[in-house]
């Protein structure tokens, strides 16, 4: 093989290296408290809607507006406000994957991701019948 050719070759894999490399998220999950200290910074915070408080989303009067508490595994609760329709299961979801930053004491998030635990959890009773049945 020319030395041009081999040159070309390990140009073109340390492109791929490099796409690679920036396509991969790098990024972990903070908790309120950090992404306080990281005001205006892109962060994943991963945390629980606070039932306690209200949420306000009014279909009707604006689609692209829902604000909602969330609370962290350490216990600090941060406003979150979200210009999105509001995901339907919000309500049901034990833990929330909020993306975005805070401005302030609000964290602006610009995408949610929802895990519902009762979907994914199988029925001891069902599962057994199912088992004993074989």
């Amino acid at each position: 093989m020319k030395t041009s050719s081999i040159i070309i070759l390990v140009a073109i894999a340390a492109a791929i290296g490099v796409l690679l490399m920036y396509s991969v998220d790098f990024s972990t999950y903070d908790t309120i408290s950090s992404a306080m200290h990281k005001q205006g910074k892109y962060v994943h915070l991963i945390a629980r809607l606070d039932r306690e408080k209200p949420i306000t989303y009014d279909a009707v009067k604006d689609p692209n507006y829902l604000s909602f508490y969330a609370v962290d595994s350490l216990g600090n609760t941060a406003k979150v406000i979200y210009h999105n329709p509001k995901p339907p299961e919000l309500e049901q979801s034990e833990r929330i994957v909020l993306k975005g930053k805070m401005e302030g004491d609000v964290f602006q998030c610009d995408d949610i991701l929802m895990k519902c635990p009762s979907k994914y959890k199988d029925n001891k009773k069902v599962l057994e019948k199912s088992v004993s049945q074989y």
